[in-house]
């Protein structure tokens, strides 16, 4: 008959492994530990075989903290910098625009607000882009 194995001798995965590695980079990111330390940990994290193992490695770390998104949400990946390049080009493009038709305006009288055909289709190409989801983190990483 089999005996129950102890959780801390149930065998790893190559994604419990990467989890890990993701926890020391956060660690490593918040200053907890220096760059040496971070390699021998990750090295260390690819040899181990056991949770009790993996436990070790973070053990004298503070918990993860949980990352807040204020503002706009823009993921940290390519395409939410991508898109936060671009909305910061656009919202230049759209103040250049308003304040020349805000000079003219005065200036001239000119009461039609051209500055809309300027900013208007790159913000609705935005939007579209935004709204389907390029650039935003996913649900989990809130």
């Amino acid at each position: 008959m089999n005996e129950p194995v102890h959780p801390d001798q149930v065998r790893i995965s190559d994604a419990d492994r990467q989890a890990m590695a993701d926890r020391l980079r956060t660690a490593h990111d918040d200053g907890f530990i220096d760059l040496t330390e971070f390699d021998e940990r990750i090295a260390e994290v690819w040899r181990m075989r056991t949770r009790g193992e993996l436990g070790r490695v973070t053990r004298d770390l503070p918990p993860p903290q949980r990352r807040r998104n204020d503002g706009l949400v823009f993921a940290d990946s390519p395409g939410g910098v991508a898109m936060k390049v671009l909305a910061v080009i656009w919202l230049c493009l759209t103040a250049v625009a308003v304040s020349g038709w805000g000079i003219v305006a005065l200036t001239a009288g000119v009461e039609y607000p051209w500055f809309l055909w300027v900013s208007g289709p790159p913000g609705a190409v935005l939007l579209t882009l935004w709204l389907t989801g390029a650039g935003r983190p996913r649900r989990g990483d809130r």
